[in-house]
This record gives C-alpha cells, structure tokens and sequence, in this order.
C-alpha cells in the first residue's frame, strides 16, 4: 500500500510539473506571436519539451512541498468529512495547492516567477495542472484500492 501511495504521489508531482511547465511555455510563446515573433510548430514542439525538462525538473520539488501539505489536508477532509470523493477531493487540493505556491512566490519575490503564469488564464492554466496532479494521485489510490 505504501509503495502505492509513493507512486501515485511521485506520478501527480511529475504529471503537475510537466503539464505547468508545456503550459507556461505555450503562453510566452503566445505572447512572442502578438509581438510579430513567427514560431514554427517544430520549434513551439522542441521549446515545450526542453522547458518540460528545464523548468519542470526545477518545479518538482516545489510542487511535491505544495502537495504533501495540500494532499495531507485532503486526506483529512476526505477521511471525516466527504469519504468516496476522492477524485474531486485530490483534485482540488492539487489546484489549491499551486494556487498557494504561486500566490507564496508573489509574496517572497514580488513578482510571478512562472512567466506563463503572469496572465489570470496562464495562473489558471498552472492551476489545472495541479488540478490533473491531483487527480492521477486519486485515481491511482483508487486503482490501488480496487486490486487489493
């Protein structure tokens, strides 16, 4: 069961940062077209992943802090008070908790240090990785219960 748990949570961690990572990627590549920039589809392909291994294996350990303590919380509130929802309950601790590490960033450094992020669509964007974090971690908890 443990080693499970492990899983699950080093997959969500690893799907979040790289989901985040390609997602801000696709925003300042957005934001170089409206400047006249002219990227093309090889080049946007070989960016996101580069910054999926760049700024992904640099946000891993940053999303793993937010999602020990946004998943412990979950785990608590799953278990008292919305037992079988676990889907929707790791779901949103995972948006919840990138929402928290970005608005944290904001308050230590002053500004977004996620470029995508600078826009309220590109933090959502960050925030729905966190959201499809949690919910590979939910789901492989599920698996897990159903085999044993």
């Amino acid at each position: 069961m443990i080693l499970r748990l492990i899983l699950a949570f080093l997959a969500a961690v690893v799907v979040t940062a790289a989901l985040a990572a390609a997602a801000s990627t696709q925003f300042v590549l957005a934001e170089l077209g409206r400047l006249g920039v002219d990227i093309g589809i090889g080049d946007r392909l070989a960016m996101t992943a580069y910054d999926m291994l760049g700024m992904g294996m640099t946000f891993l350990p940053v999303v793993g802090v937010g999602f020990l303590l946004g998943f412990g919380v979950a785990a608590l509130v799953l278990h008292y008070l919305l037992p079988g929802w676990p889907m929707l309950g790791y779901s949103l601790a995972g948006f919840t908790a990138i929402l928290a590490i970005i608005l944290i960033m904001i308050a230590a450094f002053g500004l977004v240090p996620i470029a995508g992020a600078r826009s309220m669509i590109g933090m959502l964007s960050q925030c729905l990785a966190g959201a499809a974090g949690g919910y590979v971690f939910a789901r492989i908890l599920t698996w897990s219960r159903a085999a044993a």
